[in-house]
This record gives C-alpha cells, structure tokens and sequence, in this order.
C-alpha cells in the first residue's frame, strides 16, 4: 500500500495517526473526558486545553480522543459482523441454489430498496439505545453488500475446473468452501469491507446524534456533535473537531479501500485458470 499513490499513501499515513491516538489516549495523561468544570466553560483553546473545552467545561481533546476508541471500534465490529453474515448468507445462497437462494435473494433485494438508516432507526427504537441494538441495526442493515459480493463471485468460481476435479476427488462441501471458495473471495471481501467500514462510521455517529448509540457518561462523535450543536457559536471547536475527525477517517478508509478494491480486482478469478492453462 505504501507503494501506491501518494493520496492512498497519504491516507494509510493519517488513518494510522489518528488509530494510534485513540488507543492511545489513556496513557497520554489527559483530563478526565466525562469530568465536568463549570468554572471552564467554553475555553479556547491554550495549553491546558488544546482545543478548549465544552458547555460544561470539559476538555474537547480528550472527549475526542475518548470518543473515537467508540466510535472506530462500533465500526470495526459491526465491519466484522457484517462481513461474516453477508459472506456466509453469499456462499450458501450460491452453493445450495433453489428455494435458499430465492429467499435470500428477494430478502436482500427488499433491504436494499429500503433506505438503511429507516431500518437502523426503527431496530434500535423498537430495542432500545445502546451498543447491543446498535450493532444489531447496524448488522441487519449491512450485510446485503457482502451477500451479493460473495454470491456473484462463488457462481462465477463453482464453475472452474479446479472445483470440479475437488468434487470428482471426493472433497467434502465445507471442505470446498473453505479450502477453495472463501481463499478466492478474501480480496474483493477486503475491499469491500473496508469501503464499508467508512458508511458504518457515519452510520454511527448519525444514530449517536439522534440519541440511539451509547449512552452518557460515555460519548461518541455523533454524540459530540449533538452536544456540542447548541453551543456552536461559542465552542466552535466543540462542534468542528468530531465532524472533521468522522469526515477524515471515512475519506481515508474510503481511499485505501478502494486501492484495495483495484489490487485485487478479478484476481480470485483469473488466478486458478492461470494455473490450468499452464497444466
């Protein structure tokens, strides 16, 4: 990836700043995030508060730094989540074919006529704010891109000659799966799950926005930001900081998921009829 163009190497560069801040942040020594100091409201920023402080006086940069080990990581999991739902669903959609596939066929053409965040609003009201519902919300509305990723490309390799010959030989289904389908289907799943990532970020902080993400004490960005929104005039960093944070880290995974996207391309594909054309 470092190889790549300067704006993806740039983004791999950024991206691992701003990672290695978040997990970081309890051994830097910053104030408390949730420890309010009314007598330090809307502060500018100085020494002692990099970048001021809030409506009740707590400190921006540790709020931001506190809130985004949340926020990346509810994105990371429900990444993960997704991923392994949608792939799962894809690969058995493609292998059993029939009634199993037109369910889930029909199934994800119906998710994907419908907005997400529709969806995401109405699991997380109907389960309550939290992480669990937000995860929840955020896995059943996510998997649909990963499921047709996954059923296109295992169609287009059940058809290679390297299958049959595994089939002919005896080899078990899963063992076809997962020694033969899901090794060819890990780059563009890649890809696709980094592109992803981005999209759940701001999935993420818009429900933490409306109140439907974690709960106080413990913030997020989207919850920064509706904290912050009533006092923009007066704490403008309050405001700025967390959009920026959520805007630079969607923009940078989004520019290296793509180049992974490019790098991998039809690799899955091409690479098993590259070796039976030269047996």
């Amino acid at each position: 990836m470092l190889k790549r163009p300067l704006a993806t190497r740039a983004a791999v560069w950024v991206l691992v700043v701003i990672v290695a801040a978040v997990a970081l942040a309890p051994w830097f020594g910053l104030r408390d995030p949730a420890e309010p100091n009314l007598g330090m409201r809307f502060s500018s920023p100085s020494p002692a508060f990099w970048l001021g402080t809030d409506h009740l006086g707590r400190d921006t940069l540790s709020r931001l730094l506190d809130g985004g080990r949340f926020s990346l990581s509810i994105a990371a999991v429900a990444t993960v989540l997704t991923g392994l739902v949608g792939t799962a669903i894809g690969v058995l959609s493609a292998r059993r074919g029939g009634w199993v596939d037109e369910f889930f066929t029909r199934t994800n053409d119906v998710l994907l006529a419908l907005p997400e965040m529709v969806i995401a609003l109405f699991i997380v009201a109907a389960a309550g704010p939290g992480t669990h519902s937000l995860l929840l919300a955020l896995t059943v509305t996510g998997w649909t891109p990963f499921a047709r990723l996954a059923r296109t490309l295992t169609y287009e390799i059940s058809g290679q000659g390297f299958l049959k010959a595994a089939r002919v030989v005896g080899c078990s289904p899963q063992f076809i799966i997962f020694r033969h389908i899901l090794p060819h289907l890990s780059g563009p799943l890649i890809g696709q799950a980094t592109l992803r990532f981005g999209q759940l970020l701001i999935s993420v902080g818009a429900l933490s926005y409306l109140g439907l993400g974690v709960q106080p004490p413990q913030s997020d960005w989207g919850a920064m930001l509706a904290a912050a929104q009533p006092h923009a005039e007066r704490a403008p960093l309050a405001i700025l900081v967390p959009g920026l944070a959520i805007f630079i880290v969607a923009l940078c995974v989004t520019l290296i998921g793509q180049r992974i996207t490019e790098l991998a391309g039809n690799r899955a594909i091409t690479a098993p009829r590259t070796k039976e054309a030269h047996a």
